[in-house]
């Protein structure tokens, strides 16, 4: 089902929807008041047929077909082309739809849902037109007001989900390093780079708006768009302070994550030590033995000596041992001792 609809704002009475785009323009030109069209995803043909009768420029529909545009403004001589962007967050996943805003002296067209994969940024709008109509109907300027507001309602939505995941993100960190997965903290950060070169575009183009850089937003309607420059200079601040979060949260997993490899490391050189001790020792004890199991002891003392000659032989090595291991520790003290 197509979400593209066109209306038409009479000087008097209720706003009502017409069947095409023509409809709306002769409505207009007959009754007076202003249009409002209102695309979704349309096809080229329908937005170059506003070219000679609206006066939109070529390249502005261009634009409006091309999909990796930046936030900007844009002035021609009969309407103003402004491009922002609407923020969807689902599923851990920040998707980034563009709407195209043309407004002129008795018009507005609105152009969106080319990025949006079946969702509608402009989804509910009507509604708050319906609720806002005192406003609406003054005119084109007033309109748009109330579609970016909407808009920009929508991202501080998606930023406090954003917001909520860094907090997640944090604790799970926290409570056990070891399973944490910084994929995620790479993937907020890239979601943060995003929300931030689209709101630092936006803020420029509010900055633009409330300078009456466009000669179809009038003074009147400038208080309004103030307030929406308030909102996009605090959502970038917000994003900015996210971004500083989520870089302190992955040096500090890379500290942890040093400490953990640290602690293992000493753990090993503890163990390594261990058996080293136990190797110097019986190591000299080894030899002797090997050298006693060849009758030499008994060649030496004698075979009917053998029940003296033993046990001293055994004896023997258990002070040699026990000297190795006092000579041992006496190293590993003069080692360790601070120079």
């Amino acid at each position: 089902m197509s979400h593209t609809k066109f209306y038409h704002f009479p000087k008097k009475g209720i706003f009502y929807s017409l069947p095409t785009a023509s409809a709306a323009i002769e409505a207009v030109k007959e009754g007076g008041g202003f249009i409002w069209l209102n695309y979704y995803a349309p096809p080229r043909e329908e937005l170059s047929a506003l070219v000679e009768p609206l006066g939109i420029h070529p390249l502005s529909v261009e634009d409006c077909m091309d999909a990796s545009q930046v936030p900007k403004i844009e002035h021609f001589p009969k309407n103003t082309f402004i491009i922002i962007n609407a923020f969807h967050y689902f599923e851990k996943i920040l998707s980034v739809d563009e709407v195209d805003l043309f407004i002129g002296e008795n018009f507005l067209v609105s152009v969106s849902g080319f990025q949006a994969e079946g969702r509608n940024p402009m989804n509910a709008v009507e509604s708050r037109i319906e609720f806002e109509f005192e406003n609406a109907r003054k005119g084109p300027a007033f309109l748009m007001h109330i579609i970016i507001d909407h808009i920009v309602d929508q991202k501080f939505h998606a930023i406090e989900s954003v917001e909520d995941e860094i907090e997640e993100a944090e604790e799970s960190l926290i409570d056990n390093p070891e399973k944490f997965n910084p994929a995620d903290l790479i993937r907020l950060r890239r979601f943060l780079l995003n929300l931030r070169k689209s709101l630092f575009h936006e803020r420029e183009i509010l900055v633009k708006v409330c300078r009456l850089d466009s000669p179809f937003i009038n003074e009147k309607a400038i208080f309004h768009y103030r307030d929406i420059y308030d909102h996009l200079a605090k959502f970038l601040e917000l994003t900015e302070n996210y971004r500083e979060i989520v870089t302190s949260l992955m040096e500090l997993y890379t500290s942890l994550l040093n400490n953990i490899m640290t602690k293992a490391s000493n753990d090993t050189n503890q163990s390594v030590s261990r058996l080293t001790l136990i190797a110097t020792i019986f190591m000299p004890l080894t030899l002797i033995a090997s050298i006693g199991g060849m009758s030499e002891w008994s060649m030496i003392t004698g075979p009917e000596n053998w029940k003296i000659a033993y046990p001293l032989f055994l004896g023997g090595m258990a002070v040699i041992g026990f000297l190795s291991y006092i000579a041992i520790r006496r190293m590993e003290k003069r080692t360790q001792k601070p120079s």
